[in-house]
């Protein structure tokens, strides 16, 4: 199978929420949120490290898309119904479509933390791997202390595989970090 032909839907809902690719225009509310979370997320994420002007968070918004179109990578942003503020960002990464495997990865605005918006959306997301994409795994990965993270990769019944000791450098690229792999695998008839 070509990925490049794999089907998208233009958003996906929940109860409270939508998702829907990230689009270019999308920079500006994005960088707005990273900037007031920078706190929260620099610590977890890289790209949150270093303070990018609103066109730098617009390239890379537009690469995502690209990678969107290519199918090698999902980057969606997430908006309330109500009123279409913008949440976060949810996605799927290091895409095997060999094994229909994917990764979901999430972060969300500070002001919008402790709603349960993330753990729906990724909810969600992992309901419409299985489904649409019949996913055969969907893991979240996360650092071993991030411990909301792993709060809500428990509380969406994904069992925790093992932790990966020292497998990567933090986000002040000098201390090692350790990543716990928590995933769900396809049940066989």
């Amino acid at each position: 199978m070509n990925p490049i032909l794999v089907d998208f839907p233009e958003k996906i809902e929940t109860t409270r929420l939508y998702f829907r690719p990230c689009l270019p225009g999308d920079g500006k509310i994005v960088h707005e949120a990273i900037a007031v979370s920078r706190d929260s997320l620099k610590k977890w994420l890289p790209f949150a490290v270093k303070e990018e002007t609103v066109e730098e968070v617009e390239a890379g918004i537009r690469a995502s898309f690209a990678e969107f179109i290519n199918r090698s990578d999902f980057r969606l942003h997430i908006y309330l119904k109500e009123n279409h503020l913008f949440v976060g960002s949810i996605g799927l990464h290091r895409i095997n479509w060999d094994i229909k495997k994917f990764e979901i990865g999430y972060w969300c605005d500070s002001r919008q933390i402790k709603n349960g918006y993330i753990t729906e959306a990724a909810e969600a997301l992992t309901a419409f791997c299985f489904e649409h994409f019949k996913a055969n795994r969907v893991e979240i990965r996360c650092d071993e202390k991030n411990i909301d993270n792993r709060r809500i990769a428990e509380r969406l019944g994904f069992p925790l595989e093992g932790i990966l000791r020292n497998d990567s450098l933090a986000t002040d690229n000098i201390s090692l970090r350790s990543t716990c792999v928590y995933a769900k695998v396809k049940v066989d008839d």
